[in-house]
Order: C-alpha cells, then sequence, then structure tokens
C-alpha cells in the first residue's frame, strides 16, 4: 500500500511540475500561446547570457566579477556554469535560475536585478551591496536550457535527469548537481532564492489566473521544516513578499502547491528533500566537502508558464519577467535590512492556498493531513 501511494505521488507530482495542462489555458489572459506554438526567441540563449554577463561586468567599473565554476568542472555536454558576484557585504545571498532548462524568463529577471546592482546608486541599493555580497547564477541548467527541456541529459547514458531533484545523501547523477554543489559548499551562503515557471493554476477563492507563487520545498509547519530551524524565517521572507507585490499590476499570488483539486478544494504542501534549496536548509554533506552541515534558509518563486509549447506567450513576458525582478529585490533588501525578521510568521496563512490534504514528499509518499499524521 506504502509503495502503491508513493506511485501515485510521484505521477501526480510530474503531472503537476512537467507542466503539459492545454485544459487551463483558458485562465492565463495574455499567457499561453493561444494556438499551441511558443516562440523562444525573445528568449535568452547560452551564448546570450554569456554575453550580457560579460557586458554588465566590463560597465559596472568593478562592483560585479563574472567567472565559470570550470574549477569544479563543466556540464554533461562540456558548458561552463557561469556565476556573477556583486557586493562587499558580509551576508552572502545566493540567487539561482533556471535548474529546468525550459524556464527561461526567471534568467531574465536574474540579469536585470544584476544589471541594478551593477549600476544603480540609489540607496536601497547602495545600502544593499554595502551589507552583502550576492551571488548570481542565472543559468544553472545551460545543456537543457539550449535543449529547451526541463532536465538534463547525462552524457553516458543519455538518461534525463531532474536537476531540481539531484542534491541526494545518495549521491549526484549529473556532473552540474555536484559542480554546483561544491561550490556552494565553498561559497556558505546565508540566504537563498531559487527561481522557477510553473503549471497554469488559479487563486483559490478567486477566478484570477496565479500568475506567481510563493514556496518553500520543505512544507512549513510540516513534517521537515521545523527540525531545520528555519519554519519561521521561510514564512516571513514569503510574507514579506507577498505584503509587498499583492497590489501590483497584473500580479496575482498565491502559495506553491501541487495536485489541485478543484472538486474538494484541496492541494498538497511539497515536502521533498532531494530539491536543492532542500538539501541547503538540511546542510547536505557529500564527499565531506560541507563537514559542518552548513545550512540556511531558503526559498523558490514560480511563475506561471514556460517554454513548452502552448505554455508562455510573448505578450506576458514582461510583466511575468518584472514581477520576479520586483520580488526578488524587494526579498533581497528586507532581509538584507532585517525587514523580514519584523513579519509576523503567521502571515504566511494570509497568502492565498487552498486547504491543506496532505504533503508530497519524495521520501514517503503522500503523507496526510490529520489527527493521526501529528501535523
Amino acid at each position: 500500500m506504502v509503495k502503491r501511494l508513493m506511485e501515485i505521488a510521484t505521477a501526480a507530482l510530474i503531472l503537476v511540475l512537467a507542466f503539459s495542462a492545454p485544459a487551463y489555458a483558458a485562465l492565463q489572459p495574455g499567457g499561453p500561446s493561444a494556438n499551441g506554438n511558443t516562440n523562444i526567441n525573445s528568449t535568452l540563449s547560452y551564448n546570450e547570457v554569456i554575453k550580457i554577463l560579460e557586458d554588465i561586468e566590463s560597465s559596472s567599473k568593478g562592483q560585479v566579477e563574472v567567472s565559470t565554476l570550470d574549477q569544479y568542472g563543466k556540464s554533461e555536454q562540456g558548458r561552463s556554469i557561469y556565476v556573477a558576484k556583486v557586493g562587499t557585504g558580509p551576508q552572502k545571498i545566493w540567487i539561482q535560475a533556471q535548474i529546468h532548462g525550459n524556464e527561461k524568463l526567471v534568467t531574465e529577471a536574474a540579469l536585470q536585478l544584476l544589471k541594478t546592482y551593477a549600476k544603480s546608486g540609489d540607496k536601497d541599493v547602495e545600502k544593499v551591496l554595502e551589507e552583502a555580497t550576492l551571488y548570481f547564477i542565472p543559468m544553472y541548467n545551460p545543456d537543457g536550457a539550449e535543449m529547451n527541456i526541463r532536465h538534463t541529459k547525462l552524457a553516458d547514458s543519455g538518461k534525463l535527469i531532474d536537476l531540481n531533484r539531484d542534491w541526494t545523501l545518495n549521491g549526484f547523477e549529473a556532473k552540474e548537481s555536484e559542480v554546483v554543489y561544491a561550490y556552494w559548499a565553498d561559497v556558505k551562503p546565508d540566504f537563498a532564492i531559487d527561481l522557477h515557471h510553473q503549471g497554469l493554476k488559479q487563486v483559490y477563492g478567486t477566478n484570477e489566473s496565479t500568475s506567481f507563487s510563493l514556496g518553500i520545498s520543505l512544507a512549513p509547519d510540516g513534517p521537515t521544516l521545523p527540525g531545520t530551524g528555519y519554519n519561521d524565517i521561510t514564512k516571513q521572507m514569503m510574507a514579506y513578499v507577498y505584503d509587498d507585490l499583492k497590489d501590483y499590476g497584473y500580479t496575482h499570488i498565491d502559495r506553491y502547491q501541487v495536485w489541485i483539486d478543484r472538486e474538494k478544494g484541496t492541494a498538497y504542501d511539497i515536502d521533498i528533500k532531494g530539491g536543492v534549496v532542500s538539501a541547503m536548509m538540511m546542510g547536505l554533506n557529500y564527499k565531506s566537502l560541507n563537514p559542518e552541515n552548513h545550512s540556511h534558509p531558503a526559498v523558490f518563486f514560480e511563475t506561471k508558464g514556460n517554454s513548452t509549447d502552448g505554455s508562455l506567450g510573448q505578450k506576458s513576458n514582461g510583466y511575468l519577467t518584472k514581477q520576479n525582478y520586483l520580488a526578488l529585490k524587494s526579498l533581497v533588501h528586507g532581509y538584507v535590512t532585517g525587514e523580514v525578521e519584523k513579519v509576523n510568521p503567521e502571515d504566511w496563512y494570509n497568502i492565498p492556498y487552498y486547504p491543506l490534504a496532505g504533503y508530497m514528499t519524495d521520501y514517503n509518499g503522500i503523507v496526510p493531513v490529520g489527527p493521526d499524521s501529528g501535523y
């Protein structure tokens, strides 16, 4: 029975996260391509990202440092993974985008924020740069990005690997995972933000298409997160962003949930241990590269649509990118200034969400919510 539940949970999670939801197209004004043809010509290629990074570095007057992670290794297909560093402060903030190759607008948002830190002389920006050092990985999965697929492909076997399920105690399957993990273990960030795209859904209790979801990969108040010590701070972070952005333009924000059942009006929170930011919060120590089990709070953003056919329309690209940019800028500033810590953690429950039916896990199938579960 347990095995069957795990099979069901895995299948459901794949269906939700892989994103092939033409049935929900009607919910997406200005979102997915109406005729099923997604044009990715306006999104950034690997070489274009490199060029933009080089341009930012050269025009930043020494503020931005761009490098590769070649000393740790390259991707399965031999591509370099690029990182940009900006700021001089002691707080270390990690921002990563496009761990899934068909989630492209988040890379543009990360680069826009990097440009802001490179050139803007605004008081708020200068405060961040004085108090923090930011590490940007704008294209975590360059091979998947070039193939326009969610996964990467192992060079030896051709097996497709989801890089965001590859940070496990059993070891990494993809070269990219070990490269980025080794770098993370050296940097030892204090906080991380992971940028994604998601499937099409509707804000609970409304007829509004969700444009932006706020997520924590180890469910708050759930099976795992309270034991890490990051239960409250991650809820504060997400509540802070929600309060700051909820009235912005076309942005319709909710909490990230999966396997939404509209008839029952319920959904599941995720509690995955093999996700990158989950492993960061749990202090993964692989090959003794993190012997002190360094860990830190981490959250993720999910923007509607991706570059799979029928999922993303160019008319919506601008505001979808901007909502990521604004959320990133807001959360970084709030974290650096300490404003996030003033938020009531229970304001997390003010963010719209479907009533909780349970937790989707990658270690124990479906964990229900109820008097017998302890959650």
